[in-house]
C-alpha cells in the first residue's frame, strides 16, 4: 500500500474521538456551544447514524463515522458549498492513503463511489435563525471495513460497497480522519482565497 506518512493535523481544529455515540452529527450540536473553533468528532461506534432524508446509516466496527462542526462564514448557500469541499476531501484522502489506482468518483449530490458502488455518504445539517447558519455539522460515513446488506438499501439505489471488500485494503478510521481533516482544510483554504470556481472545477473533474 502507498503510505505517504501521516497527514499534518490542521492548526486550530479540535479532535474528539469517542468510543460510542448515537450520531456524530447529534454530538456536534451538543458540543457546539462550548467550541471556540471548528472540531472533528470521530466515533468508533455510531449507533443511530443518519443518511439523507432521515434514513438509517449502518456503522459496523471498523467503518468511518465522523462529523466536522464549525461556524461557517456567509449564508446558507455558502454553507451548502462545503459539501463539495467535504466530497473532495474524502476522495483525495482515500487516494492519499491507498494510491492513485483506486477507482473513485464523485456523484451528485454527496456520494463518493468506488468501482461504481457507494462507498461514502455526506450529510450536512445546520442550526441558526434569521436565514443565517450559526452551526454547521458535516457528517461523513465511509464503508472502510464492511458495506450494508444490499437488501437494506432502497430500490434503485446504488449498490453499497466497502474499501476492504472491493480492494482488500485496510485503512483505520483514525488514519482516514487525519487525512480527511488535512484535505478539507486545504480545499477550504482554496475556496476562501479563490472562491467556489476552483472547487466546482475540481469536483467536476472527479465526477
Amino acid at each position: 500500500m502507498n503510505n505517504p506518512g501521516p497527514a499534518a493535523w490542521p492548526e486550530g481544529v479540535a479532535r474528539h474521538v469517542l468510543d460510542r455515540v448515537d450520531s456524530t452529527n447529534a454530538e456536534a450540536f451538543r458540543l457546539a456551544p462550548s467550541l471556540s473553533g471548528p472540531a472533528w468528532i470521530l466515533a468508533r461506534r455510531q449507533e443511530a447514524g443518519r443518511g439523507r432524508r432521515g434514513r438509517a446509516w449502518t456503522d459496523p466496527p471498523g467503518n468511518f463515522a465522523a462529523t466536522l462542526v464549525m461556524r461557517p462564514a456567509g449564508g446558507p448557500a455558502d454553507a451548502a458549498r462545503l459539501s463539495f469541499v467535504a466530497a473532495l476531501a474524502v476522495h483525495d484522502a482515500l487516494h492519499r492513503l491507498c494510491g492513485p489506482q483506486l477507482n473513485l468518483a464523485l456523484k451528485w449530490p454527496n456520494d463518493v463511489l468506488l468501482n461504481g458502488g457507494k462507498l461514502s455518504g455526506i450529510l450536512l445539517e445546520s442550526a441558526g435563525a434569521g436565514g443565517q447558519v450559526a452551526v454547521l455539522a458535516i457528517g461523513i460515513g465511509v464503508n472502510l471495513a464492511a458495506a450494508p446488506d444490499p437488501a437494506q438499501v432502497e430500490p434503485g439505489a446504488l449498490r453499497p460497497v466497502s474499501l476492504a471488500g472491493e480492494t482488500g485494503l485496510e485503512v483505520t478510521p483514525g488514519d482516514l480522519l487525519d487525512a480527511v481533516a488535512a484535505e478539507f482544510a486545504a480545499w477550504h483554504r482554496q475556496m476562501t482565497a479563490y472562491g467556489f470556481g476552483p472547487i466546482r472545477n475540481a469536483w467536476l473533474a472527479r465526477a
